[in-house]
């Protein structure tokens, strides 16, 4: 029997044929599988734009094998849109909305499987979530990046225009050339250009085997994009007739590829929030531990944005992730013998991989960018549980400095402003982690206006909330515990000595224990920002950074 045939088959669900048969379908539509298709899309911005009209291709493709497919549509929070405001606060929430929408739909509407087609940053780990969750027949494809926009001559992504930001305010641009970049960051539909959080989780799509080889780099106005939707329905109808699930997928196996890819590509540090949650979902053991030890032997071979030169266009124009993976498993680096959602495993899919150019998008494997992976895990007694740094957007890697401590994204950032920062500092964002903030935002508006301010190299920054893919410097984030958790970060105050040693791994406050242990009895924790809806349910449920910030 059907997952469907609950739904829609015997007398006695007469009336619920009689609803699908209002809106066209007949007896024989019925009788198919009933395939959903998660849209991510919304008119709040770019990145998801086009995502509707992707959706008609997967429709076409599960109709070619005899399938019934029915579009539903999912949150959408544009990142850039969001940054630098309250807005923000909802983003790492619409992963969870993302991912509770699918099981909502899917489940109430006795689908047999789904294919979900995502875009900016949250939807595609929580498709990925889903997926995992449910554990039924499905598949996810990333709609696709935006091209590199142009600037007197020169590819840019939107992180620059962020960054240009700092530098108008601060009277190093002017205002014809902030307009000139402005108009021409972001020239195409598509997710942000550079290798920032949309396209860092695009990778993870077909790393973890969850997405068809080759499609998450494609541009969206790429024709291939298209191509990819009708197969991606295709694939699906496959997956539902061989009854293959995304837990037949993900292994811990194939959650070290994925890290891996992630070490090698230097991709955003939001990848670590999103992998240990798709883990948990599938019931997968994760930990941050395994995102150092993975860190230490994978070298950084990706030159793309923020670190680097390139965009995802052109990693698309080498061949894509597909080339990445190969490489890294012709080195030993990859298993090859996960499955995927082609039937196949990683090295037959790679099998006819060829790789004619790398260009400079990646390097010799034997003269890597850098000889260890771009994302470390910090521990200490400000971050016991630990904290996320992003070594390869940043030249320097050990910093000491006293402490200037702002209690919200907004104090910091009027503080930044206000010539409150010195090189040298170390600037101290809490309380805006999940619970704190709540939501946890990404805060490149106040790490962009650093940069503009010519203190990227001289100033570090650790917060208990999160960065953006495009943020580069001396970032530790993901500190946890969390200040509203009555982590360390809570009892700091201006003029505390911190100290962050990336190649040791460390980050402590040096305060003595005696003063440590007097200022933590006399902290009280505060009261959730929010005393109805939706970021206080949020604040009450979700877990510690340290484990994905899933909901509890």
């Amino acid at each position: 029997m059907k997952r469907s045939d609950l739904t829609y088959s015997g007398p006695e669900r007469a009336p619920n044929r009689a609803y699908m048969k209002a809106m066209g379908l007949n007896d024989n539509d019925l009788k198919n599988y009933m395939v959903g298709v998660a849209a991510a899309w919304n008119e709040a911005g770019p990145c998801n734009i086009h995502v509707l009209s992707l959706a008609n291709h997967t429709k076409e493709g599960i109709r070619s094998r005899e399938g019934t497919p029915r579009v539903f549509a999912t949150p959408v929070v544009i990142d850039g849109i969001a940054m630098g405001t309250e807005g923000m606060k909802y983003s790492l929430v619409s992963r969870e909305l993302t991912a509770n929408t699918v099981e909502l739909t899917v489940n109430a509407h006795g689908y047999d499987g789904f294919a979900a087609l995502s875009g900016c940053d949250k939807t595609s780990p929580g498709m990925m979530m889903a997926m995992a969750r449910m554990n039924i027949p499905s598949i996810v494809m990333y709609s696709g990046t935006t091209l590199p926009g142009y600037y007197k001559g020169k590819r840019i992504a939107v992180g620059d225009l962020f960054e240009a930001v700092g530098a108008y305010m601060n009277n190093t641009m002017t205002l014809q050339d902030f307009k000139l970049m402005e108009d021409n960051a972001i020239p195409t539909a598509g997710s942000c250009g550079g290798l920032y959080t949309a396209n860092t989780m695009a990778m993870m799509t077909e790393v973890l085997g969850l997405a068809l080889p080759g499609s998450a780099s494609p541009p969206a106005v790429d024709g291939a994009k298209q191509k990819f939707a009708y197969k991606t329905g295709e694939t699906v109808m496959q997956l539902i007739e061989t009854g293959l699930k995304p837990r037949d997928i993900l292994t811990e196996e194939s959650f070290y590829n994925a890290i891996t890819v992630l070490m090698a590509s230097g991709g955003s540090t939001n990848a670590v929030l999103h992998l240990l949650a798709i883990a948990h979902e599938a019931k997968i053991k994760l930990d941050l531990d395994d995102f150092d030890r993975i860190s230490r032997k994978v070298p950084e071979i990706v030159n793309m944005k923020p670190s680097g030169e390139y965009v995802m266009a052109d990693l698309n124009n080498i061949g894509g992730v597909p080339v990445l993976m190969k490489v890294l498993m012709d080195h030993g680096l990859i298993d090859g013998d996960q499955l995927t959602v082609t039937g196949k495993t990683v090295k037959e899919n790679l099998k006819d991989i060829k790789i004619y150019t790398t260009g400079d998008v990646i390097s010799d494997f034997d003269k890597p960018y850098k000889s260890d992976g771009g994302i470390s895990i910090l521990k200490g007694n400000l971050a016991t549980e630990g904290g996320v740094f992003k070594t390869s957007a940043s030249k320097v890697k050990y910093h000491k400095g006293p402490a200037k401590v702002f209690n919200s994204e907004e104090e910091t950032f009027k503080g930044i402003k206000d010539k409150k920062i010195k090189a040298g500092d170390t600037v101290v964002i809490r309380y805006e982690g999940p619970k704190g903030g709540p939501g946890m935002r990404e805060m490149l508006s106040v790490t962009s206006e650093l940069i503009g301010e010519g203190l990227g190299d001289s100033v570090a920054l650790i917060t208990d909330g999160r960065f953006s893919g495009a943020t580069r410097g001396i970032m530790v984030g993901h500190i946890a515990p969390e200040a509203m958790d009555g982590g360390l970060i809570a009892i700091v105050k201006d003029g505390d000595m911190i100290e962050i040693d990336a190649p040791n791994r460390k980050i402590n406050l040096l305060v003595d224990e005696a003063e440590i242990t007097r200022r933590m009895k006399e902290w009280k924790k505060p009261d959730i920002k929010y005393e109805t809806g939706l970021l206080n349910q949020y604040a009450k449920l979700v877990a510690s950074s340290s484990k994905g910030a899933v909901m509890q």
